[in-house]
C-alpha cells in the first residue's frame, strides 16, 4: 500500500497540470469513457433494477469528506430492546446498474480503481452513477445492500443478515462536524451511537490483536492561486467510522467462509525481519518499544500530531506489504483467511462504487445469507478477480506516488537552495547515505542525499533543497 495518503482540493497551474498529464500517460489512465458505456449507464440511471423491500423509512445518514459526491455508505445506528445495539449500513448496489458482460462491466473490469489525482478523479464508474443515480445521496431513494448487524453490549457481532433494498439518505455529515457534535453532546442519539459503538469495536480491536494505522494525511490545498501543504492526524470520528465498514467487512469475510464460496482481503503476519527493522527504526526515533510490548499496543499509544510519532506510523505502513485478495468456490476455503491488521477474516464489501471487487462480494454475501448459491456470472469472474485487483491496486499506488512528487515539486520549484527544517525518518540499509526526510514546514516528505557519509535516523537535520522539478516529478534534499 502507498506509504503515504494524499488529500487534494484544488490544482490549476499549467506546469503541475502538464505533469499531471504525463503522469497519466505513463500508466495508461484511462481518460474518457467509450460511448456505449456511456449510453448504458444512462439507461441504467433511469431505470434501474429495483428490490422488493422498502426501507426508506429508516434515517439514514452517510459520514464522508464535505466534496464527496460518489457516496457508498449510509448508515443508522439504534438500541436493542433486549440489549446491545442494532447497525444498519446501507451499500451502494453497483449490481442493480451493471449488466454482468456487458459494456459498463467489462469498463469496470479494465478500470477496476477510481483513481485520485491532485486536478479530479478517474471513476471506476461514469458519473451518472458514480456521483448520481447509484450514489447514496441525501434526500436521494437508492437501491442499495443492506446490512443488518445486530451487537451485544459488548459490540460483539451476534446476528448478521443482508438483503436488498430500497434506502433514502437524510443527511451527508463529514468527520469534522461529526467529532464537533459528540464533543459537544448534541449529536442525536443514532450519531451518538456511532461513537460508543466504534469505542466497542476499538476495544475489541485492541482485544484481538488488530491494528488501525492513525496514518496523518498529507493535505494539499489550492488559496489564492497557489499551493499550501499539510498534514492532517485523523479525528477519532475517522476511526469510529471505520470501525463500521472494518465490522461489516469481517461480518462479510464470515459469511462467504460459511458458505465456502467468496473473495477475502488477506495478510500474512510481518516476517520477523520487517518487525526488527521496525524496532531500530522505534530506537533512532527516540521512540520507547520494550520487548515486552506488543507492536499493536505500541502503535495504538502514538499521537500522529508528533512529528517523530508520524514518522513511525508511515514507517509502520511496510509490515501491511503483501496484502492480497483470496478468491474460493466449491466449499474449498484457504488455508489463509485472515488479515494481520485486521487479526480476524476480513473482505472489501462496502466501496462498490470506487473498487471493483465489492460488488462481487455483496453478491456472495446476499446468496450466503439466503442460503442460494452465487449467481453463475460472480463464480465465472472469481478466478480472475485477485489479478485483476492485484493490478488495479499497484496503478491506484503508483497514481498516489507520483501525484505526492509531482505535487510536493510543483510547491517547491521557486525554493530550490532554501535551507528547511527536518527529520530523517528513514535510511535505506544498503545506502546509508540515501533515505527520507519529513520537514516540520512545509509538509513534505522526501528523499535525502548525503554522499558517502550516512544519515543520522530520526534525528533533526538542516537539509538544503537541491532539486525540485515538476516534469521529474522529484523532490531532492541534502544536508545543508
Amino acid at each position: 500500500m502507498p506509504r503515504r495518503h494524499l488529500h487534494v482540493t484544488g490544482a490549476a497551474e499549467a506546469p503541475l497540470r502538464a505533469a499531471l498529464r504525463d503522469l497519466r500517460a505513463e500508466l495508461d489512465v484511462p481518460e474518457t469513457f467509450p460511448a456505449d458505456v456511456l449510453a448504458e449507464a444512462e439507461r441504467a440511471a433511469a431505470d434501474p433494477r429495483l428490490p422488493d423491500e422498502d426501507a426508506t423509512g429508516v434515517p439514514f445518514f452517510t459520514v464522508d469528506p464535505p466534496t464527496s459526491v460518489d457516496l457508498d455508505q449510509a448508515m443508522h445506528l439504534s438500541r436493542r430492546p433486549d440489549g446491545g445495539f442494532r447497525v444498519r449500513y446501507a451499500i451502494a448496489d453497483v449490481a442493480a446498474y451493471v449488466t454482468p458482460e456487458g459494456p459498463l462491466d467489462a469498463e469496470a473490469h479494465r478500470r477496476v480503481t477510481t483513481l485520485y489525482f491532485p486536478d479530479g478523479k478517474v471513476p471506476l464508474h461514469p458519473t451518472p452513477l458514480s456521483e448520481g443515480a447509484a450514489s447514496l445521496l441525501p434526500d436521494q431513494t437508492c437501491p442499495a445492500v443492506l446490512w443488518t448487524l445486530d451487537l451485544d453490549a459488548d459490540g460483539r457481532t451476534v446476528r448478521t443478515d443482508v438483503r436488498r433494498a430500497l434506502v433514502r439518505s437524510r443527511a451527508k455529515l463529514d468527520y469534522e462536524g461529526v467529532q464537533r457534535a459528540v464533543d459537544t453532546g448534541t449529536a442525536e442519539e443514532p450519531l451518538a451511537l456511532l461513537a460508543e459503538v466504534g469505542r466497542l469495536r476499538e476495544r475489541l480491536e485492541v482485544e484481538r490483536g488488530g491494528i488501525s494505522l492513525n496514518v496523518p494525511e498529507q493535505e494539499v490545498t489550492e488559496k489564492d492561486g497557489t499551493y499550501e501543504l499539510g498534514f492532517r492526524a485523523p479525528l477519532p470520528a475517522d476511526g469510529w467510522n471505520a470501525q463500521i465498514s472494518l465490522l461489516t467487512g469481517m461480518a462479510a469475510a464470515d459469511l462467504m467462509i460459511a458458505s465456502g464460496a467468496g473473495v477475502l482481503r488477506t495478510l500474512p503476519l510481518a516476517p520477523d525481519g520487517a518487525v526488527t527493522r521496525l524496532r531500530h527504526t522505534a530506537k533512532a526515533l527516540g521512540i520507547d518499544w520494550p520487548h515486552h510490548v506488543p507492536y499493536a499496543r505500541l502503535v495504538r499509544s502514538l499521537d500522529p500530531r508528533d512529528p517523530r510519532h508520524a514518522a513511525f506510523l508511515q514507517e509502520c505502513t511496510t509490515l501491511l506489504r503483501g496484502a492480497g485478495y483470496t478468491a474460493f468456490s466449491g466449499g474449498e476455503v484457504p488455508e489463509l483467511t485472515t488479515h494481520a491488521a485486521v487479526a480476524a477474516p476480513y473482505a472489501h464489501c462496502t466501496a462498490p462504487l470506487r473498487r471493483l471487487v465489492d460488488r462481487y462480494a455483496a453478491e456472495l454475501c446476499l446468496a450466503a445469507c439466503a442460503d442460494a448459491g452465487p449467481p453463475d456470472w460472480v463464480l465465472a469472474a472469481l478466478p480472475e478477480l485477485p489479478r485483476e485487483m492485484a493490478e488495479g491496486t499497484r496503478r491506484a499506488n503508483a497514481v498516489e506516488r507520483g501525484c505526492v512528487d509531482i505535487v510536493e515539486a510543483a510547491l517547491l520549484k521557486d525554493r530550490v537552495g532554501e535551507v528547511f527544517d527536518g527529520v530523517v525518518v528513514d535510511v535505506k540499509e544498503r545506502e546509508p547515505g540515501a533515505g527520507t526526510v519529513q520537514l516540520a514546514e512545509p509538509a513534505v516528505v522526501a528523499r535525502i542525499e548525503a554522499g558517502p557519509g550516512a544519515l543520522p535516523l530520526g534525528e533533526r537535520l538542516r537539509v538544503r533543497l537541491t532539486q525540485a522539478d515538476p516534469g521529474r516529478a522529484k523532490v531532492l534534499f541534502a544536508p545543508a
